[in-house]
């Protein structure tokens, strides 16, 4: 590039992002193209994040528009530790004691915002809260302290279809709306993580189920998570405050319909099938564990929706899954994905 010539704007439509295997450099690389105000895809234990310089508006609104995300749908900052997290929330007694048991790790914190927080409004959505994490994640934290900022990461998809779990999946929806993506492999959680508000003195409350179980934060809270009000229940068309993340009613959808708590498959039906529920069904058929293993089936479960969202399919049948330990994240997403669609 020659003196006169002005860098490609970041995140401009028409080039196809550079996808580079994890490493050393491209960490370097990364945390440089973030605090340029790029766009760049990294790996989570969780789910591949759509990141951003979560103090810099102009990449911040870059992230919405990439994803086609409602601008009052918050999103949680990404961080490498809870000390670099203390300088951007508040955190009581119980939020303190989540962070130090489950940081690193797949539980997000939503927090009132101290007075040295640097995450832009535009990512807080207009709160005076904001939604705070340290994914576990080798990469993501090489990256995180190579960009040396807060960093903003939702899920690298199109807003409302399936979380990608892999760069692949990542590259089908967004390689011509980012920068970078950088490969590190498949997520080993496989579901968003779960978001749990401390804001008041009260009982913290759970606003979305995911990849750290409700029996464990509760065992270390040493009481029952309230339900937070409008947890899993936020619609765009009625107003509601969506207070974290991933809290929309129809969400993480694919574009066939989805039909839950099938016992059988009709013509026309691809078979998402746990435990070999729907062994029998004729077809296109996946099993998000044969051998019935919560934990096997949530990695897989956004990979397997994927799959089966395949031209011809009308609909896809999902057999039943048990609504404990990591099935609650699971029937979450799946709850949402067979959501009523605007």
């Amino acid at each position: 590039m020659s003196a006169n010539q002005s860098p490609p704007e970041p995140g401009a439509r028409g080039r196809s992002a550079s996808i580079l295997p994890a490493g050393p450099d491209t960490a370097v690389q990364a945390g440089r193209a973030l605090r340029e105000g790029r766009l760049v895809a990294l790996p989570t234990e969780t789910v591949y994040g759509l990141a951003a310089d979560a103090a810099n508006d102009a990449a911040v609104a870059r992230i919405y528009e990439a994803k086609g995300r409602p601008s009052f749908n918050p999103l949680i900052a990404h961080v490498p530790d809870l000390a670099a997290a203390q300088a951007q929330g508040l955190f009581n007694a119980d939020a303190l004691a989540l962070a130090r048991a489950f940081w690193p790790g797949p539980l997000t914190l939503v927090v009132p915002v101290a007075p040295t927080c640097r995450v832009s409004l535009l990512a807080r959505a207009g709160l005076d809260t904001l939604a705070l994490r340290a994914p576990a994640h080798p990469v993501a934290q090489a990256i995180l302290r190579a960009a040396g900022t807060p960093v903003a990461a939702p899920s690298a998809n199109r807003s409302g279809r399936v979380s990608p779990t892999t760069a692949g999946h990542v590259a089908a929806d967004l390689a011509d709306r980012i920068d970078l993506i950088v490969d590190g492999g498949p997520c080993s959680v496989g579901v968003e993580s779960t978001i749990v508000a401390c804001l008041e003195d009260g009982a913290p409350q759970l606003l979305r189920p995911g990849g750290a179980a409700r029996a464990d934060i509760e065992r270390v809270i040493g009481r029952e998570l309230a339900q937070g009000a409008q947890a899993g229940r936020a619609d765009e068309g009625q107003g509601a405050q969506v207070l974290a993340p991933g809290m929309l009613a129809s969400h993480y959808a694919p574009r066939a319909p989805v039909r839950l708590n099938a016992r059988s498959v009709e013509p026309g039906e691809a078979a998402l099938d746990f435990a070999a529920c729907l062994a029998q069904a004729p077809g296109l058929r996946l099993d998000l564990s044969a051998r019935g293993d919560l934990r096997e089936a949530a990695a897989r479960l956004f990979d397997c929706l994927r799959r089966l969202d395949a031209p011809g399919v009308r609909g896809i049948a999902v057999a039943p899954i048990p609504n404990e330990g990591l099935g609650e994240a699971i029937n979450d997403r799946l709850a949402r994905a067979a959501a009523p669609r605007g």
